[in-house]
């Protein structure tokens, strides 16, 4: 059932065509995948080496981009949550159905599940960047950043409000309040909620300066006077539609 379900996500993608990306305001390329898994219980552990000591340099192997690898900041959920890029979904198709293929992640697979299966869910998502995100790259900050996964939902109509809010506004609001935007994603097309979506990835220093940044971007003038301006016709999230996760990098992600 995956693979079929794959196949045609991937047949529905490379349907996309340049007009319809460029009339929602997001870049063409590259395509990113936000993956999350949800490993076994006590197999977190066992699941990060497999990819610190194989899933990466396999996936380079066959033209998969590793970006970032993250759990969560709590150590709840025996959760990893991680991006990859690819040059289209075409690309994506051809890369995994190589890198399933590949007797070193065969051997590593079955060497690392001798005790069980690793992981019990995965959920994935096909996102492209807005044209006003920045080009999320590979940077080890020293000291160890604190990352926040930022999911917006808007009611139907609103998306394209959203993000003009954030392009003329939000980001330089941000920077001058001491957070770091990493990357700013909109659902491919054919993806659940594509039309109602925002996905985002923050950088901070630590967790208290996170709260003590967004306190400070809520008190700003500038701030309340974008808001009020874009909401004049309504909210552009729905309620309960802000969803922030904290995170923290696994020591093999390139992004920290």
């Amino acid at each position: 059932m995956f693979k079929k379900n794959f196949v045609i996500a991937v047949m529905v993608g490379a349907s996309l065509s340049g007009a319809d990306a460029n009339s929602r305001g997001i870049k063409e390329s590259p395509v990113y995948e936000m993956r999350v898994y949800y490993a076994a219980e006590g197999k977190l552990d066992d699941l990060n080496t497999r990819f610190r000591d194989h899933t990466m340099s396999i996936f380079e192997k066959h033209g998969i981009k590793n970006v970032g690898y993250f759990v969560p900041a709590d150590n709840k959920g025996n959760k990893l949550i991680y991006f990859l890029s690819y040059p289209s979904r075409e690309a994506r198709e051809k890369s995994w159905k190589e890198f399933f293929a590949d007797p070193d992640w065969q051997k590593a697979a079955k060497e690392s599940e001798k005790n069980g299966k690793l992981v019990q869910k995965v959920e994935m998502s096909f996102l492209q960047l807005t044209d006003y995100s920045p080009m999320p790259e590979a940077k080890n900050s020293l000291p160890e950043r604190t990352f926040e996964l930022r999911t917006y939902t808007t009611p139907e109509g609103k998306l394209d409000d959203l993000n003009a809010r954030f392009r003329d506004h939000t980001l330089a609001l941000f920077k001058k309040h001491g957070m770091e935007s990493i990357a700013y994603w909109l659902k491919m097309p054919d993806q659940k909620n594509a039309s109602t979506t925002l996905v985002y990835l923050l950088a901070h220093k630590s967790r208290d300066a996170a709260k003590a940044s967004f306190d400070s971007f809520r008190a700003d003038p500038d701030w309340q006077k974008a808001k009020a301006a874009s909401e004049k016709n309504g909210p552009l999230t729905v309620q309960d539609g802000v969803k922030s996760e904290f995170l923290k990098p696994t020591d093999y992600s390139p992004l920290k």
